[in-house]
């Protein structure tokens, strides 16, 4: 049947397998596994045990252990994204109508993922590539302290970071890399032979050295000066979605505000939107590799 102008919503199987599709477009969704985020929030707790474990002897004295206990709040922002179509489309056959939609939920799938990761690694809103004022500082540029400057040598750089995250006691599970740094480390070389062809001619395996491997223009969008982003994606980061996403049609108003009638120019807007949460529950866990500043003040690699 032809589509009503009416708000609707995925269903949960819908929504998986538009994240699923998000898979490989986003560095946080391919790194880091996905958890339901209840529209309201949800709270995750980091649990330190502070001291070892303590011998004791037959009726010894017991002394304190202790325990740091911090919660990290997550959460969801709203994110939306629409377009206008000539109103034909409200009367067009059931196969027309199949296929716009599809192609629009693929379409918003795909800027959902990019979206996930310019909010989570820069806190920008991806349509004004402006700070956020609703993400605040609950992004990994602004909340991770462990950082390297690039230098001549990748391998030496991510080596640097990773031994900032496990000099703190934490592990790395995750590499995130911007296309230019997986250049850089395709080309290095090392007594002769290049350790790291697997990434040449814009290779990007699943995993590098044992490390989940992305390599992601959205590392460096938008002028970051981020070119390499590794640490413990798998336990120390939590990110996700509300199940229900919506597909609404609307036929009347200016829902884009644009200052133009839909009916007054003979269109209908699409319309998607889905609530997104994501918490560093550990900065620490995290390093960045930062390209040095420049005089000229030169920004990164991407917008």
């Amino acid at each position: 049947m032809p589509l009503k102008p009416t708000t609707t919503y995925f269903s949960p199987e819908l929504a998986r397998e538009l994240i699923t599709i998000t898979q490989g477009k986003s560095s946080i969704a391919r790194l880091c596994k996905q958890e339901p985020i209840p529209f309201n929030g949800t709270e995750q707790f980091t649990f330190d045990l502070d001291n070892e474990v303590d011998v004791v002897a037959e009726n010894g004295k017991k002394s304190k252990g202790g325990a740091t206990i911090e919660p990290v709040k997550i959460i969801p922002v709203k994110i939306e994204y629409g377009a206008r179509f000539s109103d034909e489309f409200m009367h067009a056959s059931d196969e027309y109508l199949v296929s716009v939609t599809k192609s629009f939920t693929e379409g918003f799938a795909k800027k959902l993922a990019r979206g996930i990761d310019l909010m989570s690694l820069h806190g920008i809103n991806p349509r004004t590539g402006e700070k956020s004022d609703v993400i605040g500082k609950n992004n990994f540029d602004d909340k991770v302290t462990n950082k390297v400057t690039k230098t001549d040598n990748p391998d030496q750089d991510i080596e640097a970071a990773v031994q900032m995250v496990l000099g703190g006691g934490g592990l790395v599970t995750g590499l995130a890399v911007a296309p230019q740094f997986a250049a850089d480390l395709a080309k290095y070389q090392e007594n002769g032979r290049r350790p790291f062809e697997e990434l040449a001619w814009g290779g990007n395996p699943d995993k590098i050295r044992g490390l989940d491997l992305s390599v992601n223009e959205t590392v460096a969008a938008n002028q970051s000066k981020d070119r390499a982003l590794v640490g413990n994606f798998a336990e120390r980061f939590k990110w996700g979605y509300a199940d229900s996403i919506s597909f609404e049609v609307i036929e009347y108003g200016d829902p884009d505000n644009t200052g133009k009638d839909l009916k007054g120019y003979n269109q209908v807007y699409l319309r998607s939107e889905a609530y997104v949460g994501w918490g560093i529950l550990q900065p620490a866990s995290f390093a960045l590799v930062n390209e040095a500043d420049s005089p000229e003040g030169d920004g990164g690699e991407g917008k």
